[in-house]
């Protein structure tokens, strides 16, 4: 049985599912917009959200913590800079997920992950 598993498996092992959703994330960060399946897309908007909430924050503590979270620099810079003062007043919902419909090739329902 599966009780308190909650997150999507993808297939993947631990290391590999980590390091998809955190170039989810770091993509999203990068272009404010991708197109992605809807599994995945469900799966890295908490970690978005969880960043951003952290970068509201900015101390240094926040941002070791994003930095050894995100392990990209230039990101976390854009993040602290110029993403996290637009929410300043806002409690959560940073991100929007829009449904766009199966894909051609295989079907699988595809999104489009934004910050709002």
């Amino acid at each position: 049985m599966r009780h308190h598993n909650a997150n999507r498996k993808f297939n993947r092992g631990r290391n590999q599912r980590k390091a998809l959703i955190r170039s989810l994330v770091r993509e999203l960060f990068l272009h404010g917009k991708i197109q992605t399946t809807l599994a995945k897309a469900k799966e890295s908007a908490p970690y978005a959200e969880d960043f951003i909430t952290k970068a509201r924050i900015d101390t240094v503590a926040s941002r070791r913590d994003v930095a050894k979270r995100m392990a990209n620099n230039d990101i976390v810079g854009k993040l602290f800079k110029e993403i996290a003062p637009k929410y300043i007043g806002r409690n959560g919902g940073y991100t929007r997920i829009i449904k766009t419909g199966p894909r051609q090739t295989d079907g699988a329902l595809m999104a489009i992950i934004e910050l709002v």
